[in-house]
């Protein structure tokens, strides 16, 4: 795994690191605010951001005396990549157990037993 897919995927374990993620989702914010809402102190909120940045998935911005934290995509395009890998084979694997299923089970999809308008066959139930 990438150090940065990793990197995110460890940060996002921590619920208040979530949190922080969900509520900078409506737009920057400062440690301040950001604090307001959560259980935990500033400096704590402060450690969370450090773990945020160093997985890429925040980034922060001098304005004036304060600093704004903001969404990164960097790290959520990391993690995307790598699950991206694993989907891709997911996929590949899936089309070939269906086209074996198929060359095992030649018969169309909507055969007899699968038409309502077909009184089933015998010995079936409807």
């Amino acid at each position: 795994m990438p150090a940065t897919a990793s990197a995110v995927l460890d940060a996002l374990g921590d619920p208040t690191r979530r949190s922080i993620l969900e509520r900078l989702a409506d737009g920057p914010l400062a440690v301040g605010a950001l604090a307001e809402r959560l259980p935990v102190s500033r400096p704590a909120v402060s450690q969370h951001l450090r773990v945020l940045k160093d997985a890429e998935l925040v980034a922060e911005s001098a304005v004036g005396t304060r600093r704004l934290y903001r969404l990164d995509p960097t790290g959520i395009e990391a993690v995307r990549a790598y699950l991206d890998r694993f989907w891709a084979t997911t996929l590949d694997n899936f089309a070939a157990l269906a086209e074996a299923e198929a060359r095992r089970d030649p018969r169309p999809p909507d055969d007899d037993r699968r038409r309502p308008d077909r009184p089933p066959p015998e010995g079936e139930h409807p």
